[in-house]
């Protein structure tokens, strides 16, 4: 790696609350001039990481490049989704509503450490569609102790239909450690209403009285979603977003204008 392009990752510009965008130091750039030991680095300690003014890769390359950083999580479609509204979409996740709070690999035996997107096509300022994360670290650490005390004794079960990459029952624990910092995050599915979502997600709460589980739903919805812990990613086309996946959760605004946006995911276990 380059002095220049390991300066300009460890120069970008801090977001708020949290989050670091690094600007390609040189013209023609792609994201392989970055090596991705260092861009997962950087990741990890900037908990989202935004990349702009480096070039694409094409599908065979970007699986290639993340390959040399590990395992690379794989469904039916391969290693890469495709992030688009569709006209009858039978997910929610493709359609032009919100995304609520959610971790990737939550229907998976192993959740990955890092997801990367790239921005194909961006959205036009103010058209919503942003990406949310909410630092889950963060959140429980300044949680009061007895609320910290009543998420440790809570587990989740979750419900939907398979009808896309996932579904089907899993149970999670609100809690859980990161493999790699050690700190303790926080596990979370917000529920889908069936009124509004295409295929809703069932809560079941665990462990807590019927009257804390009340507590423990409404808590951490307030506290997830409070500004102070939250970054929103407006896209623009050619963005290169990594955000690491134990200790943030994530979702999406809905759409308010066009919806051409189109991104492209791929998961790193």
């Amino acid at each position: 790696m380059s002095n220049q392009l390991r300066q300009a990752l460890l120069e970008g510009v801090d977001l708020a609350p949290f989050g670091r965008l690094v600007t390609a130091p040189e013209p023609g750039q792609t994201l392989a001039d970055v090596p991705v030991d260092s861009l997962l680095a950087t990741a990890l300690s900037a908990k989202v990481l935004v990349l702009r003014g480096y070039g694409l890769l094409d599908t065979p390359d970007l699986e290639r490049y993340c390959l040399a950083a590990g395992e690379l999580v794989e469904w039916e479609f391969g290693t890469i989704l495709d992030l688009v509204v569709q006209e009858d979409p039978k997910n929610y996740l493709f359609d032009s509503g919100d995304v609520p709070f959610h971790w990737d690999g939550a229907w998976s035996e192993r959740a990955p450490r890092f997801f990367l997107f790239q921005c194909v096509r961006g959205c036009e300022p103010g058209a919503g569609g942003e990406t949310v994360f909410s630092d889950a670290t963060r959140v429980y650490r300044d949680a009061p102790e007895d609320l910290r005390d009543l998420w440790s004794r809570t587990s989740v079960t979750y419900r939907t239909d398979r009808l896309a990459h996932y579904g089907g029952t899993m149970t999670h624990p609100v809690l859980a450690t990161h493999p790699t910092t050690g700190e303790t995050t926080i596990r979370y599915a917000e529920p889908l209403d069936p009124a509004k979502y295409r295929n809703p997600l069932f809560l079941t709460v665990e462990g807590p009285s019927s009257e804390e589980a009340v507590q423990v739903m409404t808590e951490l919805s307030q506290r997830l979603h409070d500004p102070r812990y939250c970054y929103e990613h407006a896209w623009r086309t050619g963005d290169i977003v990594i955000a690491e996946n134990h200790g943030l959760l994530h979702g999406r605004n809905r759409f308010t204008g066009a919806t051409e946006r189109h991104m492209q995911r791929i998961q790193i276990i």
